[in-house]
């Protein structure tokens, strides 16, 4: 029989596979079934169809399979031992009990087994006595007949699976339940990450990328790579990074926004990029990262900017539809640890002029001047006041103030004082900004030198409109809002695998 530490396996593997031939025979191992998997495999090939726990249902009862996953929990009651086996965000419960397959070390050593190990387990398919409520897989089991270590975790974990689990709430005598806080899952973030909430939240993820380049591509867009090591700040501000760039100084991209527009003067027509983002904002808020991932599009049009605030728009609508429709399992993981509202919205979008929304405010008792700009605060008051009055969760604010937009912006050719551009809300929060761009090189140069750029800096974007260049517009979107937003997360670290804010650089 098999008794050895897998923690001196994994530093001497070859010399304790010595010692397992030497102190076991294949008929001794065949009879137990179980122990700890080789790290350097026979060069055999070993006839084992691993199936996925979400594929395992009531229609396999009966068969015998192989399953690989984590060791979520285990519980012994003598002869028999439960295990609870997670693969990404499916559970299944498995039963090692004594019987003429199974022998009591083998239970025994099923107890052994330290939460969160690579296991590999064959048994047979049986549909459960009773519905077992704490796994995703309810009305079947398995059957264990053989049970393998592939890879042994450490006994003590920084934190607990069941723990990441919960909700942070209280109970209702207000207790407040075990669980973990943010700065504990983000200083182990690989074992954060198993928790079948954060599975279920970069699936939904990894499906607004896709939805936003089917979508784009379906439009006629290219998608384009930009640099994200430029010579001037694309934004025009001070918050970028500056770094070391051999004998001169560089900057971490802001936006991909000069390199967007100059692929329209290239006659590209319509192009988007998905990409890391660039911001050195001091800002230790719920919405805000150092470093994020953009989904940026700009696209030349033929008669009114509209045309990109409506493409823009239905983009939305569609990455909306598209997440309701194909990630409901997904969203309905993440509502029972999270508990939102489903999110609503309007087709067509909405789209206010600006104008309008200093007018809802006022209405509140929230008075601005019409050439400030919208703050957090206000941003929130005016979402709530849309969602009551238009039953939508996502709109469209047009028309901004030219004073508080960046320098290729631009200006409402019936009112100096505003400006062809716009952003987008979702539950009161921008998720975009966006406008109409200087196409004309003599208006861009005017609007450098007013808003006192360095002109010298920029010159090689100031120069891809010296040659002519079609009337064009876009806007950046942030991946991480765009999904804290949608699923009612509350923060941006939430939806960001690995987070970069002013007070974190690491893991």
């Amino acid at each position: 029989k098999i008794e050895m530490a897998s923690s001196t396996f994994i530093q001497n593997p070859q010399e304790h596979q010595q010692n397992v031939e030497s102190t076991t025979n294949e008929e001794d191992f065949a009879k137990d079934n179980y122990g700890i998997m080789p790290l350097i495999q026979s060069k055999e090939k070993v006839d084992r169809q691993l199936i996925s726990v979400r594929d395992i249902d009531e229609k396999i009862a009966k068969k015998t399979i192989w399953v690989r996953g984590r060791l979520h929990t285990s519980r012994d009651t003598g002869k028999r031992c439960f295990l609870i086996i997670r693969h990404e965000s499916a559970t299944i419960q498995a039963v090692v009990c004594v019987n003429e397959n199974v022998s009591k070390s083998m239970v025994k050593f099923a107890t052994t087994i330290s939460k969160e190990s690579v296991i590999d387990v064959e048994g047979e398919i049986s549909l459960a006595p009773r519905s077992i409520e704490s796994c995703s897989q309810k009305n079947v089991e398995i059957q264990v007949k053989k049970l393998f270590v592939v890879s042994a975790a450490e006994p003590r974990l920084p934190l607990l699976i069941e723990d990441a689990m919960r909700a942070d709430e209280t109970t209702g005598e207000g207790i407040q339940a075990p669980h973990v806080l943010q700065d504990t899952r983000l200083d182990n973030r690989v074992i954060d990450l198993r928790t079948p909430v954060n599975q279920a939240i970069y699936r939904v993820e990894a499906g607004v990328c896709k939805l936003f380049r089917d979508t784009l591509d379906a439009k006629g867009f290219v998608e384009i790579h930009t640099p994200k090591i430029i010579s001037a700040a694309s934004e025009g501000g001070a918050n970028v990074f500056q770094v070391s760039y051999f004998k001169s100084d560089a900057y971490l991209a802001q936006s991909p926004q000069f390199y967007k527009q100059m692929a329209i003067a290239a006659d590209f027509g319509k192009v988007y990029t998905i990409g890391a983002v660039f911001r050195a904002e001091n800002a230790n808020t719920h919405r805000h990262l150092t470093e994020f991932v953009g989904l940026d599009l700009e696209m030349a049009f033929n008669y009114h900017y509209h045309e990109v605030v409506n493409t823009i728009g239905d983009l939305f609508t569609q990455i909306f539809k598209g997440l309701a429709s194909r990630f409901a399992t997904e969203i309905s993981i993440i509502n029972k640890q999270y508990p939102c509202e489903p999110f609503e919205f309007v087709e067509p979008a909405l789209r206010l002029e600006y104008k309008y929304g200093l007018a809802l405010l006022a209405e509140a008792g929230i008075q601005m001047g019409s050439e400030d700009d919208l703050s957090t605060e206000n941003e929130r008051i005016l979402g709530r006041i849309v969602k009551e009055k238009y039953h939508t969760d996502f709109y469209i604010l047009d028309k901004y103030p030219l004073a508080v937009r960046p320098f290729y912006t631009m200006p409402d050719p019936d009112n100096p004082k505003y400006s062809n551009s716009y952003d987008m809300f979702m539950r009161g929060e921008e998720i975009l900004s966006g406008a109409q761009r200087v196409h004309d090189a003599q208006l861009l140069l005017e609007r450098v030198k007013h808003n006192k750029i360095n002109v010298d800096q920029i010159k090689s974007y100031i120069d891809a409109f010296r040659y002519g260049c079609p009337p064009h517009g876009g806007g950046g979107i942030g991946l991480e809002r765009v999904i804290m937003l949608y699923l009612g997360l509350g923060n941006v670290r939430k939806t960001s695998m690995f987070p970069r804010d002013p007070k974190r650089i690491t893991p």
